[in-house]
């Protein structure tokens, strides 16, 4: 995975308001991919979070994937 590249959460990070399954954007990538920096943005643009996380807490998103919205506090 790289910069610019969007991601799948796999766990849950309630301590910032992200669900299992929310988009996020990587926006770097630490240690040739042992750590990944990624934001998380309502449609309009506003960053609701970012964060770090290690490589088995996100994956790739699929061709055949079908991206979804929900409300946020």
């Amino acid at each position: 995975m790289k910069e610019f590249d969007l991601i799948s959460l796999t766990e849950s990070f309630p301590e910032y308001g992200l669900e299992k399954g929310d988009v996020g954007a990587i926006v770097a990538v630490y240690d040739e991919g042992k750590g990944y920096e990624i934001e998380f943005t309502t449609y309009t643009g506003e960053t609701i979070a970012v964060i770090t996380v290690q490589p088995h807490q996100i994956r790739s998103l699929g061709e055949k994937e079908l991206m979804s919205a929900r409300s946020i506090d």
